[in-house]
């Protein structure tokens, strides 16, 4: 009990002795942290007026405020008289790295992998990408995680890792996305007047690319009860990059080409289903007659 009493009162008589040194470093911690956001935001805008794409921007001025806040650290730990200490700190980095980076394996990967995405720039903001099967617009990239917002609204937060390691579909990176389906009709109907009419129809539709990217249409395949013919048009990604616009597109040129076809007469037909039975007829009256007894 003494001992804890005389322990509290020499941190008494120290914080008396030096408030005024304990006073500036706080002082300048506090100044320290604001200037390094400031010099943040600073290198932040003028990346993003120099650099096309923000991603990078953002990921450069968080490492920059990383190290500026980390000098604020080590100096105040200086000013405190834990020299020794620090110089032990930094002795030591190299072994405490290796520890650090063996137990934090997946945060050390997410950070490397951020720096070869913000760098390498294979998405900016607002992108429609795909990865692992997930779909939406980049909103944000970090030293972690890529923020994305899917199609109904939801933030996902992926690991930079995961968007490195597995395929990345990028849907708006060169402006053009194309889209495909088939329509069938009936055999007694004449492909190539219907190749025409869809031809005719599909380049009225607005949000459908034409000159370069002109429609395809063709012969996909002579089914067992229908001529499938595959449509392929292209949209403009830069106009609107969200997929509820591109899906609207997809609709219209579907919706448009199945009602042009049925009022030029063709048929649109259904799968035919056959079905055979190998019950002789008698047996299956019997059958019929002892379930109306049972009944």
């Amino acid at each position: 009990m003494e001992k804890s009493i005389q322990y509290y009162n020499d941190i008494i008589q120290y914080f008396k002795a030096n408030y005024i040194n304990l006073a500036f470093i706080l002082v300048f911690v506090v100044f320290g942290f604001i200037i390094a956001n400031f010099l943040q935001r600073k290198i932040k805008l003028r990346l993003v007026n120099k650099s096309p794409n923000h991603i990078t921007a953002n990921f450069t001025s968080q490492i920059v405020g990383f190290i500026l806040k980390s000098i604020v650290v080590f100096t105040m730990l200086y000013l405190l008289g834990l020299s020794s200490f620090t110089n032990k700190l930094l002795a030591g980095a190299g072994l405490l790295t290796f520890v650090i980076g063996f137990a934090l394996k997946d945060i050390g990967e997410n950070f490397l992998s951020g720096i070869i995405l913000a760098f390498k720039s294979p998405f900016k903001l607002d992108d429609l990408i795909e990865v692992n099967g997930i779909i939406g617009n980049v909103k944000d990239i970090s030293i972690r995680e890529t923020i994305i917002k899917t199609l109904d609204g939801k933030d996902v937060f992926l690991p930079n890792a995961m968007i490195l390691k597995n395929p990345l579909f990028n849907y708006t990176i060169d402006g053009y996305l194309r889209y495909e389906f088939n329509v069938g009709i009936a055999y007694e109907n004449n492909p190539t007047k219907a190749i025409k009419i869809i031809n005719e129809t599909i380049q009225n539709i607005e949000g459908v690319l034409k000159d370069d990217k002109e429609p395809a249409i063709t012969i996909d395949e002579l089914s067992t009860n229908a001529i499938n013919i595959n449509v392929k048009f292209w949209i403009d990604t830069f106009s609107s990059n969200k997929r509820s616009v591109h899906n609207s597109i997809r609709s219209r040129v579907m919706n448009n080409i199945v009602e042009a076809l049925i009022e030029n007469g063709f048929s649109l037909p259904a799968s035919i289903v056959e079905l055979k039975n190998y019950e002789p007829y008698g047996d299956l009256k019997i059958n019929v007659e002892q379930n109306k007894e049972k009944n």
